[in-house]
């Protein structure tokens, strides 16, 4: 069954923490060469602010933004040469300016639409932020987000993977060689539903 066959039911988010650019590139780089299906595929990550226009305030198009925040840290041009989707820069408040990219990215332009809806079931320093909304709508719980919050704050880099329940195992061992710490597995809620779910709210 792909992945895209599978009812929301069955799948899941698998959410990893790597320390550094290089543990995130190679992540990346071993789920190309096992062929995961990078539409499934989001990373999120701080952004060194340097150049001009480090937000891409000034940049025309999409494609002129997403080559200039490739140039704000080594990993992000292959990451964007590589995920299918979205892609943004985003300001969270403690953790600065993030890049995202993937089903992420879509959740977190839905929430930055809906800005701070759903919060009231959040606490701490996760709450009313965009990416708490996003990454709660997508499946990961509220107990979860400040340690997330927390984790981004000290320059961790997420990995997001949506999977079928059966190929968790596989996926989560691919994680874990790459020295992703924590690694956690949650249900799926959708990133369609849940951008649906915030404008209807």
């Amino acid at each position: 069954m792909t992945q895209s066959d599978a009812n929301i039911s069955e799948k899941r988010i698998v959410v990893g923490f790597l320390a550094d650019e290089d543990k995130i590139e190679r992540a990346v780089d071993r789920l190309v060469e096992s062929d995961f299906p990078l539409d499934r595929l989001s990373v999120l990550g701080n952004a060194s602010s340097s150049g001009d226009d480090p937000l891409g305030v000034y940049y025309k198009t999409a494609g002129e933004r997403i080559q200039g925040w490739g140039s704000l840290g080594a990993i992000w041009g292959g990451i964007f040469g590589a995920i299918s989707g979205a892609a943004g820069l985003f300001v969270v408040p403690g953790a600065g300016a993030l890049l995202a990219a993937g089903p992420l990215a879509e959740a977190l332009v839905g929430a930055a639409a809906g800005a701070g809806l759903g919060g009231g079931v959040m606490a701490g320093g996760a709450a009313l932020t965009n990416l708490a909304v996003a990454a709660h709508r997508m499946g990961i719980p509220s107990a979860r987000l400040d340690e997330m919050h927390q984790l981004l704050e000290k320059g961790n880099y997420l990995i997001l993977l949506i999977v079928h329940e059966s190929e968790v195992a596989r996926w989560q061992e691919v994680l874990k060689r790459q020295a992703a710490d924590p690694l956690w597995v949650f249900p799926y809620l959708g990133v369609v539903d849940a951008v649906e779910k915030i404008a209807s709210d």
